[in-house]
């Protein structure tokens, strides 16, 4: 690969880059807002989603369960405006393997629940079948997008990026 290919290689990828941030940050962010918006209604029916996962005390569980919608809005929020984008991103990754790893359990455990992940969840009735493996898919998804912020967090139309003013040139952030 000759120097210029090189150059405009990278020139391209310092020109999309933040733009993929963007659309990392808003598509995280809807997420957050979409899962945190459906469990916010019922908190005891997040407390039993996360009950069913069989992991933790009952009274635990439904404590968590209750938290976990603000916390999932909280994050949802502050990606939308992009203000603390890194640590919004950073908690986002931690929750995310939080989650496959609880999927995974329950599979490996031979338990039949819906995950809760956007809504109400628990033990499925007889003759359903859980959804495991498209569900941790799509959670290593969202986890590659948490990844992506996480290494380069600055993004254009964002709390942060007002705050810091422009970008210096080669700044891989």
């Amino acid at each position: 690969m000759s120097v210029t290919a090189s150059h405009t290689g990278a020139t391209r990828w310092a020109a999309v880059r933040p733009w993929l941030g963007v659309a990392a940050r808003l598509g995280l962010a809807a997420v957050w807002l979409v899962a945190g918006g459906a469990k916010v209604g019922d908190l005891a029916a997040s407390g039993r989603a996360v009950n069913a996962y069989q992991v933790m005390p009952y009274d635990v569980a439904t404590v968590i369960g209750a938290a976990l919608p603000f916390v999932e809005l909280a994050l949802g929020a502050l990606l939308l405006v992009g203000l603390a984008t890194r640590l919004a991103a950073g908690i986002s990754a931690a929750l995310l393997v939080v989650f496959v790893a609880g999927i995974a359990s329950a599979w490996s455990r031979g338990l039949a629940i819906d995950c809760g992940c956007f809504g109400s969840g628990g033990q499925l009735a007889a003759g359903q079948t859980p959804s495991y493996l498209p569900e941790i898919l799509r959670d290593l998804g969202f986890l590659a997008l948490a990844g992506f912020l996480l290494t380069w967090p600055r993004t254009p139309v964002s709390v942060d990026g007002w705050l810091a003013g422009p970008p210096v040139e080669d700044d891989d952030e």
